[in-house]
């Protein structure tokens, strides 16, 4: 996160602004510029950060990360830095086009990838020990950024057919490029600096505990690459949801229609929490099932469990924070990351040696509350906002209770004849079906509400 912040994340919100900016002016050549400006930028740092990171790998392992099992991640990682960097400069350019449709895709893209390569690989790398297994979390996270890349660049190429000339200077280009970009990743950078910390400390408080440093390191690699990449994959969904209704938010408060923006806030909300509250239910009914047929390890459904009852805050805050920036609120969410981080590490730091890693779940799940209580605040200061407790946070509450014993049900019997996995993917596709139609039944759900999907 540290190195993707230091090489992408003030240039991409640039480029998307400029982007912008040029386009209303249709200075076609401006934008050209702008872009290969910013990817050649980004793209030297993050070779720069690659090199760094491969070179003093040994120290980062022993002396910061205190593991000599990170070893090999982090040279694996070192890969994916440069096209973190491109895939992040193009994603910025087609929202400063308004063009939302190919980053929300690239998002969804990167994390099935993810996921596949985790699924394919996780039976053949843990069996080989505590560095390949935490090497598989990374592998699938370096091929998930390499396709989200290749995908965007592909679109980019297909699309790019204006040959206008640029009205200003590359150096003129340069130095507005870097008067915006700097500061942003200043505040980034001090954002992903703190997340650092957090994953850094994890496994050594969880030495503190009683942990031998394979062991913790196990643990921290279940949590990290196994555990949170499939709580968060649904919530690749949200990210989409979160870029396109940035500038339907901006818009209408540009135009200062109240009415439209509570009406964007309220409907996103609702699909937030149904996605939210409907994975809750997956991972509380089918969280050892899911390890077992996945990894291949029965004793990471607890985490799964566990980690599955924040999803419906998660998924609010990433939510939120898409409104928040349409309504130029990104001092907000600064803020609510460096007030988030700063809880996290406080349970990781004092509670880690007393509680084990339930006291990361604790402090991740208070972190949130506060956060998205800060959120809604400002959203009905704001807009008047107000969330239907009844339709989107009880009935949903009731259908997903439902589904998930009628599918588990289900479930137990198919197991009977099938296999686990042919009996998993039957039961997950019970519960959906079975959520989607209480939804419906108790109007929680109407037809319009179903296009949103």
């Amino acid at each position: 996160m540290l190195a993707w912040s230091i090489s992408s994340s003030g240039f991409s919100t640039t480029i998307s602004k400029l982007v912008a900016e040029e386009n209303s002016k249709r200075e076609y050549g401006n934008i050209k510029r702008i872009l290969s400006i910013c990817m050649f930028l980004s793209c030297t740092i993050a070779c720069l950060i690659s090199i760094f990171v491969f070179l003093f790998s040994g120290y980062i392992s022993n002396n910061i990360l205190k593991n000599e099992n990170t070893l090999l991640s982090l040279h694996i990682m070192c890969i994916c830095f440069p096209f973190m960097a491109l895939g992040s400069c193009i994603r910025g350019y087609f929202l400063g086009m308004q063009d939302t449709i190919v980053p929300a895709i690239s998002q969804v893209l990167e994390q099935i990838s993810r996921m596949i390569v985790i699924y394919i690989l996780a039976g053949i790398f843990i069996p080989m020990g505590i560095s390949y297994a935490c090497a598989v979390g990374v592998i699938g996270m370096c091929i998930g950024e390499i396709f989200s890349f290749l995908y965007v660049l592909m679109v980019y190429n297909t699309r790019r057919n204006n040959t206008k000339k640029p009205s200003i200077s590359i150096i003129k280009s340069s130095l507005l490029i870097l008067s915006m970009a700097i500061p942003l990743t200043g505040n980034r950078v001090l954002g992903s600096f703190l997340s650092t910390i957090e994953n850094i400390l994890i496994p050594q408080k969880l030495v503190e505990y009683g942990y031998n440093n394979t062991e913790a390191m196990s643990l921290y690699g279940q949590l990290s690459g196994m555990s949170m990449p499939l709580v968060m994959f649904p919530s690749s969904l949200l990210t989409a949801l979160a870029i396109a209704i940035v500038p339907a938010i901006s818009e209408a408060a540009a135009k200062n229609n109240i009415d439209l923006i509570r009406k964007t806030i309220s409907k996103a909300f609702t699909i937030t929490s149904f996605i939210g509250i409907g994975t809750l239910g997956l991972f509380m009914f089918f969280s050892d099932e899911l390890g077992i047929t996945i990894y291949s390890q029965k004793d990471i459904g607890w985490q799964l469990l566990y980690i599955g009852f924040l999803c419906p805050l998660i998924y609010c805050h990433v939510t939120f924070s898409g409104i928040l920036n349409g309504l130029g609120e990104q001092l907000l969410i600064f803020k609510n990351s460096i007030i988030s981080s700063i809880i996290n590490i406080s349970f990781i730091y004092f509670l880690i040696p007393k509680y084990d890693l339930y006291a990361f779940i604790v402090g991740w799940f208070l972190s949130l509350v506060v956060i998205n209580l800060i959120s809604l605040i400002k959203l009905k200061e704001k807009t008047n906002f107000k969330i239907k407790v009844i339709n989107d946070i009880f009935k949903p509450l009731i259908c997903i209770l439902s589904s998930g014993i009628i599918s588990k049900y289900c479930y137990n019997l198919i197991r009977l004849t099938y296999n686990n996995i042919f009996s998993l993917i039957i039961g997950l596709v019970i519960l959906c079906l079975v959520y989607l139609i209480l939804l419906i039944l108790v109007g929680a759900l109407n037809k319009k509400d179903l296009g949103l999907f």
